[in-house]
């Protein structure tokens, strides 16, 4: 439940920085957008976010045409990890299988960049 409630809330932030925060707005023009997402092995939990300088969608699930996806163990390691989500901290998940990353590590360090302007 606690997994479910911050990926809620982080469209939420995402959609008001969007609104808000030039900067934010500025590095997702650049961009070109991003589409990702955040879910568990086993599915049970999943988000999406498609990001383009005109708007922010979320919903529930992971599309197929995604550009990336984290994929967690477990929610519990998802909790902990996106609880201070630094560039160490996703490397040593991937590093002991709790992160999966599908899709380029190229949009993740993009995606990083990004998240640090909400």
């Amino acid at each position: 439940m606690k997994l479910r409630i911050m990926l809620w809330l982080l469209g939420v932030m995402l959609k008001r920085a969007l609104r808000r925060k030039d900067r934010f707005r500025e590095r997702l023009t650049e961009m070109r957008g991003l589409d990702w997402g955040i879910a568990t092995e086993d599915l049970a939990i999943a988000r999406h976010y498609r990001m383009s300088s005109q708007g922010i969608e979320t919903g529930k699930g992971l599309p197929v045409d995604l550009d990336l996806e984290l994929r967690f163990e477990s929610a519990a390691a998802a909790v902990r990890i996106l609880r201070k989500p630094t560039q160490k901290a996703f490397l040593d998940g991937m590093m002991d299988g709790r992160v999966r990353l599908v899709g380029d590590s190229g949009d993740l360090t993009r995606l990083q960049k990004l998240l640090r302007d909400i």
